[in-house]
């Protein structure tokens, strides 16, 4: 992620109004993303209609997110996850800022930053949100950042779930007796382009790289380099890998410094799971994530970084590790 070098009401028959197509196409607008819609038959109580019975029994309810074995400092992650969950998820009728502002004063935070959440306070009537994965964006003593990578559903008209989602970077600084979030800093992917080139539609094709809505965006807004959508496409040949970050969510500097990040740039990537093994976990099959580091370092990766601190790179920091890398790959390139 960082890199070292040069940072159910049922719908009336009536036709819909404005507010009912805005929601309609809520999935599309957030994320330039193709909305998805769970198929699922149920049989309807006395009191409710058949699409509103079918709607409530498709609604995800994802479980709440918790840190795996391996982790760094896992309550720093924790505490940045449970605030964007409490902002992003709700039950009917819990929509608006003034109910995510008390969700988050429940946790006892700083209700302001519901103020943040951007694209997670959709106007939507119900909405569920899943964390992937937390990964770090800078660790450092006194702060961090963590990249809360997120899909979220929001429920349309009439009452059945729209995927979306986003991947927000959540600052914290350190506070007794938990650290604290000072800021939210959601995603920001901009419009699919006109047209989606290749390698980017074999990227968005390839079964083997997974990635979450936000990276699908970054892909399909036209601004990931080439050359870190080669390198993708050489992996996949190899392994199958989970994509944390591309572009959006991530810190415009090296956090901590007043380098650019190449993530911005879209001359980078994160992963973080390999062959369904985080990289963060220590049970991971040995030698797992050093040979995926070596791959993407001899498909073109100018730097290559990681939980583990390799010896041999074409130049002395092809290969870094730190705190930071502790959760994910990172694969930088020039442009």
């Amino acid at each position: 992620m960082t890199d070292p070098s040069p940072p159910p009401p049922p719908v009336p028959a009536s036709p819909p109004g404005r507010r009912s197509v805005l929601l309609a196409g809520l999935g599309c607008a957030l994320t330039a993303c193709s909305t998805t819609r769970p198929s699922v038959s149920s049989s309807p109580s006395p009191s409710s209609s058949p699409a509103a019975s079918s709607s409530a029994a498709a609604f995800p309810a994802p479980a709440a997110w918790q840190p795996g074995p391996g982790e760094l400092q896992p309550d720093v992650k924790l505490r940045a996850v449970q605030v964007v969950e409490a902002i992003g998820g709700w039950p009917p009728g819990g929509q608006g800022v003034a109910a995510a502002r008390a969700r988050v004063a429940a946790l006892g935070a700083d209700p302001g930053l519901a103020d943040q959440g951007g694209p997670l306070l959709a106007d939507a009537p119900r909405a569920a949100l899943e964390v992937v994965y937390a990964q770090y964006g800078g660790l450092l003593a006194d702060s961090s950042s963590v990249l809360v990578v997120c899909r979220q559903w929001l429920a349309g008209p009439d009452g059945a779930p729209v995927s979306t989602g986003s991947t927000v970077d959540v600052r914290l600084s350190s506070a007794e007796p938990r650290w604290r979030v000072t800021s939210l800093h959601p995603s920001d992917p901009g419009p699919a382009a006109a047209a989606t080139a290749d390698p980017a539609l074999r990227v968005l094709a390839q079964p083997r790289i997974a990635l979450p809505p936000a990276a699908v965006a970054d892909v399909r807004s036209g601004q990931v380099h080439g050359a870190a959508l080669e390198v993708m496409l050489a992996l996949a040949g190899a392994y199958a890998f989970e994509v944390s970050v591309l572009r959006s969510g991530h810190p415009l500097l090296v956090f901590g410094t007043d380098r650019p990040s190449d993530h911005p740039r879209g001359l980078a990537f994160d992963t973080w799971r390999i062959e369904g093994h985080p990289v963060v976990d220590p049970a991971a099959p040995a030698g797992l994530v050093e040979s995926f580091m070596r791959a993407a370092a001899a498909a073109g990766s100018y730097n290559v970084g990681g939980p583990q601190l390799l010896s041999g790179g074409r130049t002395a920091n092809q290969f870094f590790s730190d705190p930071t890398h502790h959760d994910h790959v990172h694969t930088g390139f020039r442009d």
